[in-house]
């Protein structure tokens, strides 16, 4: 009697991711690992580029001093997890990741638009998981801010997780960041 098995995708851990970046495996391609997947990331239009850089100035007001803003940088949630945000609010100063990259944000920030369904079931159920308290998806197509908050165990979730707490903001309204308790224009986000 023959045991046969399908076949199985390989997980990939970070270890292993790093060494394939330094073996220039992703050949300046952009990429991150997702629960122990590579995936290839979307080639930024020009208004997404320029709604990164405005959250990135937006959020470095309102948190100030005590919190570095990270842009496109690696963001460690596991062994098999190191994607890389749009923006990331961590706490410290950029000297703080000289050695390793930030296991805890206060606020995560994707910018989407062909991504959107990807951020807000994929990525929104990633960073849930991960306890990150506040994630903010800049939704380019609806021209709104989408806000997550209250990380919880959901069946329906991609990696069992999602947010209890969803809010809409167009840009004619003002959000809170629950971190700093600081607003912020959703307009100066677009």
């Amino acid at each position: 009697m023959s045991l046969s098995t399908a076949p199985q995708v390989h997980i990939w851990t970070r270890a292993e991711y790093h060494r394939m970046a330094a073996l220039n495996f992703f050949d300046g391609r952009r990429v991150e690992l997702i629960e122990g997947q590579v995936i290839d990331m979307a080639a930024m239009k020009s208004p997404h580029a320029v709604a990164v850089d405005l959250v990135h100035e937006a959020l470095k007001m309102a948190f100030g001093d005590g919190y570095y803003i990270r842009q496109q940088k690696p963001f460690v949630i596991s062994d098999i997890s190191e994607p890389e945000p749009d923006v990331a609010v961590v706490p410290g100063s950029i000297r703080d990741y000289a050695t390793a990259h930030p296991t805890v944000a206060a606020l995560i920030v994707e910018v989407a638009d062909s991504s959107l369904s990807y951020d807000r079931e994929t990525k929104g159920s990633l960073y849930a998981k991960a306890g990150v308290a506040e994630y903010w998806i800049v939704n380019l197509v609806a021209q709104q801010l989408e806000v997550y908050q209250q990380p919880v165990e959901v069946e329906e979730g991609v990696y069992g997780w999602g947010y209890g707490l969803v809010e809409i903001y167009g840009t004619g309204e003002a959000v809170t960041v629950a971190q700093v308790g600081c607003k912020v224009r959703v307009a100066d986000l677009f």
